[in-house]
């Protein structure tokens, strides 16, 4: 065995994939170009870091359980004023530092108008900035709470809600959530309040929740802490998939 076949051998024991499949290319473009061995080092140092970066991504995208890779410039912005008018504040969330202040983001409209859209070019803009992400429907969401409710597994269920960087819930709205269910969406809310940070869609707006929510009391408690930090956005119009068919 070789010296160099020896090396490769400990990288790889080590862990260090990426340096020991470019080892001998690194050492070869250094030898070439006369560059000098911390330059080679250093080389296969990014080398590993990029793979173990592109790795970390990989795993955030599974975790996510976003159904589909959607961007931004896929989005029509000319379907409706509502869209145009607020290109800016929707262009500025990509940047995710309302992730980083711990803010929220509420998205409210009617059916089609580009809520999930958005909320998924969000959650994508974050997978690729290496958060870690959950995408969900409010009714997914708590049918699983309420089953580990039921099974006693619920704190390990909680947590598993409570702990993403970024939490998607999609669709709040279409079906009443129950007393039950509303307790469940309260525990998350106010856990992740302040803490990290949640992307709300739903297609009724804020004076409409106690249609949503078990009393106006839990309604009001849980847009509490939503309205408290966070972008609210409101999407106008006829639903683009219309415009599609």
């Amino acid at each position: 065995m070789t010296e160099i076949d020896s090396l490769k051998e400990k990288l790889i024991r080590l862990h260090l994939k990426a340096m020991a499949q470019q080892l001998d290319e690194v050492l070869l473009e250094a030898q070439q170009k006369n560059q000098s061995l911390l330059s080679a080092v250093q080389r296969l140092v990014d080398i590993e870091l990029e793979r173990r970066r592109q790795s970390a991504i990989k795993l955030r995208w599974n975790q996510s359980k976003l159904p589909d890779r959607v961007t931004i410039d896929q989005f029509d912005f000319e379907h409706h004023k509502s869209r145009k008018e607020q290109k800016n504040r929707i262009l500025s969330l990509l940047d995710l530092e309302f992730v980083r202040e711990r803010a929220d983001v509420i998205l409210i409209g009617n059916p089609g108008t580009g809520k999930t859209f958005i909320a998924k070019c969000i959650a994508s803009a974050a997978c690729n900035a290496n958060m870690k992400v959950l995408f969900t429907s409010a009714m997914d969401m708590i049918n699983h709470l309420i089953a580990a409710e039921a099974d006693h597994s619920l704190l390990k269920k909680l947590y598993y809600y409570q702990s993403p960087t970024v939490l998607v819930v999609d669709e709040l709205g279409y079906l009443s959530l129950g007393q039950q269910g509303s307790n469940l969406f309260f525990q998350v809310i106010s856990a992740r309040h302040q803490n990290r940070s949640t992307i709300l869609t739903t297609n009724l707006p804020f004076a409409d929740w106690g249609k949503i929510f078990d009393s106006t009391t839990a309604a009001t408690a849980i847009a509490d802490r939503l309205v408290h930090r966070s972008e609210v956005l409101i999407l106008e119009g006829t639903s683009y998939r219309r415009k599609e068919k």
